[in-house]
């Protein structure tokens, strides 16, 4: 039954989520440095007494992405199959299908990843 008393931690922990944010955000405005419109050497990037060229904002290739992407949706795959490894008598049979089942999903999604020729760094 949904009676109003059990959204009470609901609700406390959204208020206190909230109130965190609220806080951040307005405890970072009055924390935070000040800019000096005077001092804008003072503002500018230091590395190592090296003067600055160019700008450090150098777009990178799309492909880095997409393929940082991938190894992470292909590398937390593998957390999916510990519970099964370590329980894979007690689940049995049903339990070897669901896992070939995933297996052959995360396969086709890899040959089709593998086919658009996301993973080729010369395009």
């Amino acid at each position: 039954m949904n009676l109003p008393e059990n959204y009470i931690p609901i609700i406390i922990q959204a208020l206190v989520g909230l109130g965190f944010v609220l806080l951040s955000v307005v405890g970072t405005h009055f924390l935070g440095p000040k800019m000096d419109k005077n001092r804008t050497r003072k503002n500018e990037a230091f590395e190592c007494g090296i003067e600055i060229e160019g700008n450090a904002r150098t777009p990178f290739s799309v492909k880095y992405f997409l393929t940082a992407v991938l190894f992470v949706l292909f590398d937390v795959e593998i957390v999916f199959f510990y519970p099964y490894a370590v329980n894979f008598r007690e689940f049995g049979m049903q339990g070897f299908l669901a896992v070939l089942t995933f297996v052959s999903i995360f396969f086709l999604a890899f040959v089709y990843v593998w086919k658009r020729g996301a993973l080729d760094w010369d395009r």
